[in-house]
């Protein structure tokens, strides 16, 4: 002790006063033991003990040895044992300073621990270590050697709290740093709270990398129809770095089964995408009674994405969602409440390639149409479109265009189509070819325009198109079975068509100043254009009669191009004369203070009051189109957008509703109108930061609202919302009152339609109002909500709620639709980790599946 209080109490030594030291002691060090040099620190003091060979560090303490870092409030080097002890410091704040052990990418936290350097063992005590997203705690652990270590009263847990939400919990576990933690019996607790689940055995793989397994199902008895079953089990693999692949499976008691495959891939600065596919062969009834059925439907979704820095002169995209038309309403595990309420699947992969140096771009597309209501398909494999920007040939030097020569510019455009129009029982068959058709289209034109009576632009122009097409009709009257037979032959038949006009434009301004209020000028800027068009009949020269009946001087005309891609040639003689009226008010507004810098505020009325009509001079009758009209707004500050639509005919009909030439004696009948209104408003709009929520948002405007109701899908074992990420500001936000300020949001929208046929008195088709939005009660608990109410009807639409609560380490989601023929929900908690995704608890009531 003398000596240590030598030691102590010398300030020159230099044990003391150096805190950064370098132990190069040849007699005391074993060369066989310690491997390479002990760099060591501390805050408060160092001592050396020559006698026993000691080294003690205090406060702050860190030591560096091979690959070791050792950071503890106190730390204590032993060269006869070959080992160090490290332990924490107690001060009024309590136990502080707890040793830190990292080793390669390996780190610990823990109340004291020894470690031997030649055995390269150690006993740790209240052991914290972090491997991948899993926290482990022990209560006493011994590592056996850098790949294997021992642990009893062991915790698991997720959660990063400092007392977790909860853990599972074991006696001994065996823990592979890096690799995995084999567990025996286990008890998973909540808040400190045992629960009655237990698990036999467990095992947690924690490779920072992907790696292959096996997914766990899930037990499901929530359907009668289809018995017990278990939904989404099977592997999962790690293909490699930049690509996986997963398989599940759902089978049932009545003979039901379902496979789904999936991938992801990505690599970075080139392209990124994912492929799924579903199938299922679904099953109702017993076989032999008359309430048996079975159906097989499939869903196939693929999107890619390339990186914009990878090619810029070319890019090729894809966006697939094809299938059964019936899947989303009769999948067994597909609860997409949104895919019942669209009839529409749309498809598309395209590739698109500029031509430096030229004005020449090329797009190559083949696209899906599906209609589920109809289940009618349409396909084009692929479309063809070469395009050649307007060039000027006769702009003058350095591209300079002031005479109306110079002006005129020249465009191109070519199209080829192959098109196939089929149905869902002939999908992916022979028969889907049988009736395509292709043809090639070429549209090329030239227009310019000049000053005409100094405040009038004169705009000539003239259009050419050529139609090629590689199939056409043949009709003949089969005079056996009385009817018209249609062929369809295969061959090259071209048309050509052509047209030509004029149209003379000005704009005419109207402002009308106030002297009084803050309303000080009003412009109404007031844009007439006329136009005239000239297009030959083209049709007649190609129309061919046939026979329709036994009546030989019963004929029909057709053209062979009447079922082609691009129809048949236009029929008839245009001649005609277009009149087009547009006006738009905007006002001026002076600010509310008249001694303030602020500028006068600039707001528009209407935005748009269009007219619209056509005079066809070639037409021996009926020679005024209808006047379409359509006009919007925005108001309480473009909060509110209205948009009314319209067309009046001049023209009686007569008792069966066709027009005849006889005008209406109040001249405009309304024959059909619609009207829109959008309204969205949120607690931001009335908060004192709102301003500043407008910079933050660059324009004011706000992102459009969550998919209310967010459908959970089965298949993801996070239960997380479709379309929803996590970023960080949410995962850091605290859970604390809001007060009286609590975050929502409301969408209104209202529609209505008028219609007339001239015959019976108006009726209204549609009369609804629709309405969504959000409410967040906390920073972590959220509702979200969108429904309807059919005024013509008397009823409520489609609606839907969802409840989001964000739990931390666990995540929590109720999806729920009272109503309707899609009357369902989902319920859904568990763990947020992909380590622990299956300890989760979900619950499904699916929409009632009739399958027919």
């Amino acid at each position: 002790m003398k000596q240590i209080d030598t030691l102590f109490k010398s300030k020159k030594d230099s044990l003391i006063s150096n805190k950064k030291d370098s132990l190069l002691l040849d007699s005391i060090k074993p060369k066989e033991t310690i491997e390479d040099i002990i760099v060591h620190v501390a805050k408060d003091y160092t001592i050396q003990n020559a006698k026993d060979k000691t080294v003690t560090l205090y406060n702050e303490a860190n030591i560096t040895y091979t690959d070791i870092d050792l950071k503890a409030g106190v730390i204590i080097i032993d060269y006869k044992k070959n080992t160090l002890f490290a332990k924490g410091i107690i001060d009024s704040t309590g136990y502080v300073q707890r040793p830190v052990f990292k080793q390669g990418n390996q780190e610990s936290e823990q109340d004291s621990m020894v470690y031997n350097f030649k055995s390269k063992r150690a006993l740790i005590y209240g052991l914290k270590t972090k491997q991948g997203e899993m926290f482990t705690y022990g209560e006493k652990t011994k590592r056996v050697n850098d790949s294997t270590i021992y642990i009893r009263k062991i915790k698991f847990t997720t959660s990063e709290k400092e007392i977790p939400d909860y853990y599972i919990a074991t006696d001994k576990a065996k823990l592979v740093p890096g690799k995995k933690i084999i567990v025996g019996t286990s008890n998973l607790v909540l808040a400190d709270i045992p629960t009655p689940i237990f698990i036999p055995f467990a095992y947690f793989p924690i490779t920072e990398t992907s790696v292959s397994g096996f997914l766990i199902p899930s037990f499901d008895t929530g359907s009668s129809s289809r018995g017990i079953g278990f939904q989404n089990g099977g592997y999962y693999f790690a293909i490699n770095d930049y690509m996986d692949l997963t398989v599940q499976g759902d089978a049932y008691s009545n003979g039901s089964w379902g496979t789904r495959i999936s991938s992801n891939y990505r690599k970075r600065y080139k392209y990124s995408g994912s492929f799924n596919f579903n199938f299922e062969n679904n099953i109702s009834g017993i076989r032999g009674f008359d309430d048996y059925s079975k159906s097989n439907n499939f869903n196939i979704t693929w999107s890619h994405s390339p990186d914009s820095k990878a090619s810029p002169n070319s890019r090729f995209s894809a966006s697939v969602r094809m299938g059964s038309s019936k899947f989303f309403r009769e999948s067994q595990n597909q609860y997409n409440v949104s895919q019942t309420q669209t009839n529409t699947f749309n498809s598309s992969v395209n590739y698109s390639k500029t031509f430096v140096g030229t004005p020449f771009n090329m797009n190559l597309t083949a696209s899906h149409q599906q209609n589920t209501n109809t289940e009618e398909i349409t396909m084009t494999l692929p479309s063809l479109t070469v395009n050649m920007n307007r060039v000027y040939p006769f702009a003058g030097k350095g591209g300079v265009q002031k005479t109306p020569i110079q002006k005129m510019g020249f465009n191109y455009t070519m199209q080829g189509q192959y098109l196939i129009n089929t149905t869902d029982d002939e999908f992916f068959t022979g028969k889907m070819f049988e009736t395509a058709r292709s043809g090639m289209q070429h549209k090329t034109g030239t227009n310019t325009n000049l000053k005409a009576f100094k405040y009038f632009t004169l705009s000539p122009s003239v259009n050419y198109e050529e139609t090629w097409q590689f199939d056409y009709i043949q009709k003949d009257y089969d005079v056996t079975e009385n009817v018209v037979v249609t062929d369809t032959l295969r061959g090259f038949k071209s048309y050509r068509e052509y047209n030509a006009g004029l149209s003379l434009s000005t704009n005419i301004y109207g402002t009308f100043n106030f002297k009084k209020g803050r309303l000080k000028t009003i412009r109404h800027t007031f844009r007439p254009s006329i136009s005239y068009s000239y297009r030959p009949d083209f049709k007649d020269k190609y129309i061919k009669q046939v026979q329709q009946s036994a009546d030989a001087t019963d004929l029909d005309e057709y053209t062979v191009f009447d079922e082609g891609i691009y129809g048949a040639p236009s029929s008839g003689l245009s001649n005609s004369i277009g009149i087009t009226l547009n006006n738009v008010l905007e006002a001026k507004i002076a600010p509310k203070d008249p001694d303030s810098d602020e500028e006068d505020e600039k707001i528009t009325i209407l935005n748009n009051l269009n007219f619209s009509s056509s005079y066809n001079i070639a037409a021996d009758s009926l020679r005024w189109s209808p006047v379409s009209f359509s006009t919007g707004t925005r108001l309480f500050k473009d909060k509110l957008a209205v948009n009314l639509s319209g067309s009046m005919d001049p023209y009686k009909v007569n008792s069966s509703g066709v027009r005849i030439n006889e005008f209406n004696a109040n001249i405009l009948r309304l024959t059909n109108a619609s009207l829109t209104a959008n309204y969205s408003i949120s607690s931001k709009d009335f908060g004192k930061d709102k301003e500043k929520e407008k910079n933050k948002n660059g324009n004011g405007s706000q992102a459009p609202p969550d998919v209310i109701g967010a459908d959970i899908n089965p298949t993801d074992s996070f239960g997380q919302k479709n379309g929803i990420n996590t970023n960080k500001e949410d995962k850091n936000k605290k859970a604390q009152l809001y007060n009286s300020d609590i975050p929502w949001s409301i969408n209104l929208a209202y529609s209505a339609s008028y219609t007339n046929n001239g015959i019976d008195p108006g009726t209204v088709g549609i009369h609804s109002i629709m309405f969504s939005g959000n409410l967040e009660l906390s920073p972590k608990w959220k509702m979200g909500y969108s429904s309807g109410y059919d005024v013509k009807g008397g009823a409520f639409t489609f609606s839907r709620f969802n409840f989001t609560r964000d739990l931390d380490s666990w995540q929590f989601n109720f999806n729920w639709v009272p109503f309707g023929t899609n009357s369902s929900y989902t319920f859904f908690i568990g763990v947020k980790s992909s380590m622990l995704s299956d300890l989760k608890w979900d619950k499904n009531k699916p929409p009632d599946r009739v399958l027919f």
